[in-house]
């Protein structure tokens, strides 16, 4: 199923996913071209094989969520899949999504419907942990080719199934304590709950291929019951799109989802209010259905407390049509261009400029340390020439003289051996409490801390509190594991500067990771979880299931948090500890290199020249080698950021920091009595 299109967010998506792309590839040819020359030590490596990783598995999320029959999947379907020339997620009356259904690609795997079924809320494993376990989910295969089938496939998500109402207690879809809020009861006395808990569609669509994802969150009793859709999923998603009927205005079952699931977070929301063609009335002038529009949105804009701005009126259903059509002017009737323009204007760029970010920093790190193992590889060629040079006419006592030089030279620089073995043992403790702070240990213990309060409190009144005490808790962890990263740089600074001065290093330390994102994630996972933990929410905790499921969903996702804050801070340390190998272990090839021309030089008087040309050589591959690296760098610094906003900074550059050296050392041979 190829397709070209032609709307303004899905143009949108479609250019920051080759951008994103294009760099992907730079980044791979970098890491390629400094891998072959041998440029790149481990940490050097991870860093740039973690940066193409994120830029190519960089997903953008984009979440619609709404009560039932608000013409949410339409909207969908026209914004994205218009260009199949029909309905591709199932929004016909009777038709309407039950269960959360997420919408991507994954190209290792063959397009399906991946679906997982209700029962599994009665189990303790979370969301996040069933997603790893494929025997869990019931797949159908999708044939791209089949549209109409491939859109049959899809109404599977529809299903419902009847059940008790001690089941639907169970799942989450009856609560005694707000009778208003539970289903009706069947003739049975039984009640309709979704058949799925979680549907996954993975399609080869050329939007999902460039990273899109879809959420579609349908209802109130759906997010309820799903804690981790109000506490993972939905707070992730880069934008929120909360549809409402024009013909309704915003409900009650519409106001608790807002109130409770989304108006945190402001920023990234958007309101639509579909449905304004059933407001069109044949005995009203255009001009007062005009009025009558304008009037619902600055309604809808002062109870959901937004700014007028991000609500948009539109007709989905008259996008669709006149997409499929290809009717220009219907399309433009419809409004929705409007809302596509502002997620175009608003959401793209910022996305842009935060993986530009990433990529301009982490290019920057690694131009850093191959520019110094440059600089010290083309240093120990000009001090080779300068030795040699000087070796132009003299006699087998003078070539003796400078081998024992060489020697001596060699046996001093070994003296740094002690010196950086203390360093290390000091360096590993220091690194060893700061990985402390963030352990997967030291986690678990502060959430059963957590569960162990909620459980003590009185009807299980006392779990806000409780978890809002927990975030205190990893939130002074994380800011200790920050201290004391900056406690190593300090250390390391001051160790380099003497390594560099008394035995001729290049090292230098990158700066310090700055961990004060994942305090923002923090803090992002207090909001919402505090946001989730109302009278409701609290009550279910008496639960001992419930909370045993609660606490697991936590665990997840605070690991995911405290796992990359520790990676982050560990990389960062392997590349200092790199650096001094690296150039320990060239330190000692230069000297082995040194000894054998002398060697040669003292065995044959010929050799002498040869060596001198061979140096030159070497040179002046390295000149290249330098060159290159520079047009590289520059060229995947440039498509990151064409302005160069973002590339500012105060180190010289790579050519700088080798001309400045070289040309001082070579210095030496235009002025003899200098050397």
């Amino acid at each position: 199923m190829e397709s070209h299109p032609s709307a303004s967010f899905a143009h949108s998506v479609d250019t920051l996913g080759h951008w994103r792309s294009t760099l992907e590839s730079r980044v791979r040819e970098l890491a390629r071209f400094l891998r072959e020359h041998e440029l790149l030590d481990e940490p050097a490596t991870g860093l740039l094989e973690s940066l193409r990783q994120r830029l190519a598995g960089e997903k953008l999320i984009v979440a619609f969520v709404a009560e039932f029959s608000r013409g949410k999947s339409e909207l969908i379907n026209a914004i994205f899949f218009a260009d199949t020339g029909r309905r591709i997620l199932p929004a016909t009356p009777g038709r309407t999504t039950m269960c959360p259904v997420e919408i991507g690609y994954e190209a290792d795997e063959p397009p399906g419907l991946a679906l997982l079924p209700i029962d599994t809320r009665l189990q303790s494993p979370s969301l996040a942990d069933l997603r790893r376990q494929p025997r869990a989910w019931q797949l159908t295969p999708l044939d791209m080719e089949d549209t109409e089938g491939l859109a049959q496939a899809l109404t599977q998500v529809t299903q419902t199934r009847s059940v008790s109402v001690t089941m639907a207690r169970d799942l989450g879809f009856w609560n005694d304590d707000t009778p208003d809020d539970n289903p009706p009861l069947d003739e049975q006395g039984c009640v309709e709950v979704p058949a799925w808990r979680h549907a996954l569609i993975n399609l080869p669509h050329p939007l999902l291929k460039r990273g899109l994802v879809v959420l579609d969150t349908p209802g109130l009793n759906a997010i309820g019951a799903e804690p981790e859709l109000t506490v993972g999923l939905l707070p992730a998603a880069h934008a929120t799109v909360f549809v409402l009927s024009a013909d309704t205005g915003v409900t009650k079952s519409d106001l608790a989802i807002w109130r409770d699931h989304l108006g945190v977070q402001g920023v990234s929301r958007y309101v639509v209010l579909n449905k304004i063609d059933t407001l069109v009335d044949p005995l009203s002038t255009a001009e007062e259905t005009e009025a009558q529009i304008e009037r619902q949105c600055n309604d809808v804009a002062h109870t959901l407390n937004m700014p007028r701005e991000r609500v948009f009126p539109l007709s989905a259903k008259q996008a669709l049509a006149a997409r499929v059509a290809g009717d220009e002017a219907d399309l433009v009737a419809s409004r929705l261009p409007a809302l596509e323009e502002a997620l175009s204007e608003r959401l793209l760029p910022q996305r842009q400029q935060m993986l530009a970010q990433i990529g301009v920093e982490g290019i920057a790190i690694v131009e850093q340390q191959v520019g110094r193992r440059l600089t010290d590889r083309r240093r120990q060629i000009a001090e080779q020439l300068l030795e040699l040079r000087g070796l132009r006419g003299k006699n087998a006592t003078k070539v003796k003289l400078m081998l024992t030089r060489v020697d001596a030279e060699a046996a001093e620089f070994e003296q740094c051996i002690s010196r950086l073995q203390a360093m290390r043992v000091v360096h590993t403790r220091m690194l060893k409490d700061a990985l402390l702070d963030l352990s997967s240990d030291r986690l678990r213990e502060h959430v059963g801390e957590m569960q162990e309060g909620i459980r003590s409190s009185l009807l299980q009144l006392g779990a806000k509190k409780a978890f809002m005490t927990l975030c205190g808790k990893l939130r002074e962890r994380m800011k200790r594991a920050q201290s004391r990263s900056e406690e190593i740089h300090s250390m390391l600074e001051a160790s380099f500067e003497m390594l560099n001065t008394e035995f001729g290093f290049s090292l230098l330390v990158a700066p310090t990771p700055e961990l004060g994102r994942f305090i923002g994630d923090l803090d992002l996972i207090e909001r919402n979880y505090v946001q989730y933990l109302g009278l409701t929410q609290a009550l279910k905790l008496t639960q001992e299931r419930f909370l045993e499921q609660f606490r697991r969903m936590l665990v997840s996702r605070l690991r995911v948090v405290f796992e990359s804050a520790s990676g982050e801070l560990e990389l960062w340390n392997k590349t200092a500890s790199a650096q001094i190998d690296t150039q320990l272990r060239d330190r000692r090839r230069g000297f082995k290199r040194r000894r054998e021309a002398l060697e040669r030089i003292q065995a044959a008087a010929g050799e002498l020249e040869s060596r001198l040309s061979e140096l030159e050589s070497q040179d002046a591959r390295l000149q290249q080698l330098q060159q290159r690296v520079t047009e590289l760098v520059e060229g995947t610094r440039l498509h990151a950021d064409p302005r160069g906003d973002l590339s500012e900074r105060d180190t010289v550059s790579t050519s700088e920091l080798l001309d400045d050296s070289i040309d001082l050392l070579l210095d030496f041979e235009i002025d003899p009595a200098r050397a």
